[in-house]
């Protein structure tokens, strides 16, 4: 089984919103580019609901990312996996991204928004133990941007993460102001 590894974090200005996937899949991993899918809808959600056009070159898009009031990343730096579904990871093979020490340098963070069930739970299970004692910023789990997902049409995950993202969306609003 083919041991993969995520990409390092995307900071953006001032972040009060963490976005946190499990693992980036195949496509993502093979062009080393954050939900590299096309069907997978992160990047159609977030450019609808911040007003920016994500068809740009990649490096493009990270500096339209990194302007807004968001970090991402995953919550594993690396594992073992077959494929691109979190139900293929190798539980014996996790390596856990060190999200105490992000959290840490970015003190602002508000909510910390899961891009699915299995970043979740990863987050408590793995995580969340190493934080005892420290600020807990206001955990949600969203529905999966990934195409995998299915059972959610994009209307529906697009108001489920806007309402997630109020805290980010009221900031911007408030700067254009």
């Amino acid at each position: 089984m083919p041991y993969v590894e995520s990409f390092k974090p995307w900071v953006g200005r001032d972040p009060v919103v963490l976005i946190l996937g499990s693992m980036p899949g195949v496509a993502s991993l093979q062009q080393q580019r954050y939900y590299a899918h096309p069907r997978n809808a992160f990047w159609p959600i977030l450019g609808e609901l911040f007003g920016i056009d994500w068809a740009e070159d990649y490096a493009r898009r990270r500096e339209q990312f990194e302007a807004l009031p968001l970090a991402l990343w995953d919550v594993l730096q690396g594992c073992e996996r077959e494929g691109s579904l979190d139900a293929a990871i190798d539980p014996r093979s996790l390596r856990i991204n060190r999200l105490p020490e992000l959290l840490r340098e970015l003190p602002g963070i508000e909510r910390i928004l899961f891009n699915g069930a299995t970043a979740e739970r990863l987050f408590r299970r793995h995580v969340l133990p190493q934080m005892e004692g420290e600020r807990t910023p206001l955990l949600l789990r969203l529905p999966s941007t990934s195409p995998a997902h299915a059972g959610m049409g994009f209307e529906e995950k697009r108001s489920r993460w806007g309402e997630a993202l109020a805290p980010a969306l009221t900031r911007i609003s408030h700067h254009r102001s």
